[in-house]
């Protein structure tokens, strides 16, 4: 609601038009890039509804399962098929959260506040529908040149030299030897299976492995090949349970941690499968060490 001398910055407009006030820890930058990100996803949405459904109101959640399924029947490699799942976080009262998972393994959620759960649904599918138009664009496929430039770009914080770059046993190395075994893909994909590394370095998973002196080639061509499933969540939540045992407090602490990542992440609309994977295998491990607190 605007003063006498404009609005004010500390007051955002609320249900039937009265003020309310802004959480002032958000400064004037984060608003404004959340305006930008609503109206970068409201113009995907509407140019891809323009051209596969003609103009008038779109049904994102629909035309997110639309879009999965001509990827497919176009020859995509859908192991798990096309269809998109959706999770509500549960909670009773708004805002409400929605978290949805594409066929490629990608997750992204809801990045609004939502005052129902299908418009938490709905919010979910149009940050997801953006980043699935996105993907299809050829900057995102890992070709030669994307390799070169990538290990270029992450050469110069750490000026090393290029020998390191060909050699598998430093981690320029490592990167460059998990990109060139994923050319051809797109980013989306590829994410996947950095997540997959990004669990095992949290978990402290690589460190026991490099510990018992497997290099990290070996570890790569171990892991390039394995599917992020409940036998790796388990045995994850199992090594957190060592660590409460040794640490208590170590996981609530780690959950809240987590918690807070995973709903800036989801808040800025970026990808979301590490942060959520990290939050649900400590939800396991609680749930393990205090059965009836987790259920509460």
């Amino acid at each position: 609601m605007a003063g006498r001398n404009g609005p004010n910055p500390h007051l955002k407009p609320g249900p039937g038009g009265k003020s309310m006030p802004v959480d002032l820890g958000l400064s004037m930058s984060d608003m404004k890039a959340k305006t930008v990100l609503k109206e970068a996803v409201d113009a995907v949405v509407n140019s891809f509804a323009k051209h596969t459904h003609g103009y008038g109101r779109v049904n994102v959640v629909e035309a997110l399962q639309e879009f999965w399924q001509m990827k497919q029947s176009r020859g995509a490699d859908l192991k798990n098929g096309a269809l998109v799942v959706y999770e509500s976080q549960p909670s009773a009262a708004p805002p409400y959260v929605c978290f949805v998972t594409l066929p490629g393994g990608s997750c992204f959620g809801s990045f609004q506040n939502c005052p129902t759960k299908a418009e938490a649904r709905r919010s979910a599918a149009k940050i997801a529908l953006m980043n699935s138009v996105f993907n299809e664009h050829p900057s995102r496929k890992i070709t030669d040149e994307f390799v070169e430039k990538a290990v270029g770009d992450a050469m110069q914080p750490f000026k090393g030299n290029q020998d390191e770059t060909d050699n598998p046993a430093t981690g320029i190395g490592a990167f460059r030897f998990m990109l060139e075994s994923n050319k051809g893909r797109t980013m989306l994909e590829f994410q996947e299976l950095m997540t997959v590394f990004q669990l095992l370095h949290w978990n402290g998973s690589l460190k026991a492995m490099r510990d018992r002196n497997c290099s990290r080639q070996e570890v790569l061509a171990h892991y390039s090949h394995r599917v992020l499933d409940d036998d790796m969540r388990s045995q994850m939540a199992l090594d957190w349970i060592s660590r409460e045992q040794e640490t208590s407090g170590i996981i609530a602490d780690e959950l809240e941690r987590g918690e807070q990542e995973l709903s800036n992440a989801r808040l800025a609309g970026r990808e979301l499968r590490f942060p959520k994977e990290k939050r649900d295998i400590l939800l396991l491990a609680m749930s393990q060490i205090s059965p009836q607190e987790s259920m509460a």
